[in-house]
């Protein structure tokens, strides 16, 4: 699929404020600082449409992207960023739950996790809610470059092993690097194969 146009559409603070439109939705989420907005950029083949920044929690809204004015890509707030406050860290946590289980338009998450390292707890919460609430996801390895090719290997086997204590069927998982380009058309082609379902 060629993404030929992307924009900004609009910000919500909670599910309430999401856009009442027709358009499917695929939505990308992972800890704070993952690669989130990289990857986001790197599918829309821009440097600045999803903000990027070194400090994790930068992204606290839903934010909406409209995509060949024909789907919604959504940007979710980071999960488990311990440098915010109880109370903040409820809220963000609610705008998560409520978009993931309640938003009827979405059609996929996209769940992205550091391929550096081993599965880590608040991941493995998160996916297994995700399995409990039957909501549809894809797990994404980022920045593999920062591996070799027999690191990326050795983690990605023992990441499997351990998500095989919960699930009897691996989630798929993509491979991919903003830095390298690598993964794009692959989340694409996954894009285009379901985005028309609800239609």
């Amino acid at each position: 699929m060629k993404i030929s146009s992307s924009r900004f559409f609009m910000s919500a603070a909670k599910i309430s404020g999401c856009p009442k439109t027709q358009f499917a939705e695929f939505a990308f989420i992972g800890r704070s600082n993952v690669g989130k907005s990289s990857l986001i950029n790197l599918l829309c083949s821009t440097k600045n449409l999803a903000k990027t920044s070194s400090t994790p929690g930068k992204t606290k809204l839903i934010n909406f992207f409209l995509i060949n004015e024909d789907w919604f890509l959504v940007d979710l707030p980071g999960y488990g960023y311990a440098r915010v406050g109880k109370t903040e860290k409820q809220i963000f946590e609610k705008i998560i739950s409520d978009y993931c289980s309640k938003r009827e338009r979405l059609i996929n998450l996209f769940v992205l996790v550091d391929s550096r390292l081993p599965l880590q707890q608040i991941d493995a919460e998160f996916m297994n809610w995700c399995g409990e609430n039957n909501i549809p996801f894809v797990i994404i390895f980022t920045k593999t470059d920062k591996l070799t090719r027999q690191q990326l290997q050795k983690n990605l086997a023992a990441f499997r092993k351990a998500l095989g204590e919960w699930w009897e069927e691996i989630p798929d998982i993509i491979l991919t690097s903003a830095e390298k380009v690598v993964g794009r058309e692959e989340i694409l082609e996954y894009i285009f194969r379901y985005k028309d379902v609800l239609k």
